[in-house]
């Protein structure tokens, strides 16, 4: 009860083609000639009948639906058509006016509209992040640029294997965005605190923590694609719609990883100014008040964290509860193909 299920019908015939069902048997003669059905009737593929009327707010119309092709853009047919009968109107007759009942298009343009804002919302949001917790504008920066970069590669990367611009594409670097300043900010934070703790120059020490950080880059990168990627190769309606998506995600991961390893050690040499050797800066106001906050959350965390390994034994039974809880919440919870819109 309340499950809705959907499912995809393939009907599998022998017959396909007028030709094919011409020659259909209908009787064999005492004189061993056959008479099939294309000899009796004619054959074709089409309707019953083409006749229709139709009234749009009770006044007699000509109806015309299109309907988009497989592959095709849907905002970029409806502006065709729409420009087609724009350059078509001066030849209507006197009261002729064309109307358009039905339209989807305003509903995909929307929604492309709403995930661009939340994408330059994330970036802002991010920024300001970042900002507060490295609180050095030339070190922010840095994961900053990786955005665009980004983003600009992923784009190409979408034009070359054909994917559009819709919402799901966009919905899979919504989430991409906070993922792929990852690298970069942990490339800038190992910078600093190299040249805080051995006083090196902003080259040598970005040459230094490049050699500690690059496997593990790497090492995430392939664990964040080894999740999405065999989403694109899944089968059905689910690889159909989610294909853009998971790949999306993969290429915005793989150029984030070479962003780190290319152009944000090359920024960290150039903009990071030195750091002298265990120099600690006492911040004020605002920033002061936000580190002092957290250094003591960080205490408490600790504090937990050792309390937590202390008692092992009994955290992990707690640990398997949780996942049996899991379990068992996603078997009860209603399924459906995809979720109800309005």
């Amino acid at each position: 009860p309340g499950t809705v299920l959907q499912a995809t019908i393939t009907e599998s015939t022998l017959l396909q083609t007028p030709e094919q069902f011409g020659n259909i048997l209908l009787k064999v003669n005492q004189d061993g000639s056959q008479v099939r059905l294309k000899d009796v009737a004619k054959i074709g593929l089409g309707g019953e009948d083409y006749n229709f009327d139709t009234k749009y707010n009770g006044k007699p119309t000509a109806a015309l639906g299109i309907q988009l092709a497989t592959g095709a853009n849907a905002l970029a047919t409806a502006n065709a058509v729409r420009a087609k009968i724009e350059e078509l109107r001066p030849y209507f007759p006197h009261g002729f006016s064309v109307e358009y009942p039905y339209d989807t298009t305003p509903f995909v343009k929307l929604s492309i509209e709403e995930v661009v804002k939340t994408l330059l919302e994330g970036i802002v949001l991010v920024f300001l992040v970042m900002y507060l917790f490295l609180q050095n504008l030339r070190a922010t920066i840095i994961p900053t640029i990786a955005v665009p970069v980004v983003l600009l590669g992923t784009f190409a990367v979408m034009s070359l294997v054909g994917f559009s611009i819709n919402t799901l594409s966009m919905f899979g670097l919504v989430l991409a965005i906070g993922l792929l300043v990852d690298d970069a900010i942990v490339v800038v934070e190992n910078v600093e605190r190299v040249m805080a703790e051995e006083g090196l120059s902003p080259k040598e020490a970005t040459r230094k923590a490049m050699g500690q950080i690059t496997g593990a880059l790497i090492g995430v990168a392939l664990v964040l694609s080894a999740v999405f990627v065999p989403v694109a190769f899944s089968g059905g309606s689910v690889g159909a719609i989610y294909r853009q998506f998971s790949l999306t995600i993969v290429t915005a991961m793989v150029l984030s990883v070479l962003v780190a390893l290319i152009l944000t050690p090359a920024l960290c040499a150039t903009i990071l100014k030195p750091i002298p050797q265990g120099h600690h800066e006492e911040k004020k106001g605002f920033f002061g008040w936000f580190n002092r906050t957290f250094d003591r959350n960080r205490d408490k965390y600790h504090v937990g964290v050792h309390h937590v390994i202390k008692r092992s034994g009994r955290w992990m039974i707690i640990y398997l509860v949780v996942i049996v809880a899991v379990g068992l919440l996603f078997v009860r919870l209603p399924k459906s193909f995809l979720p109800d819109e309005d």
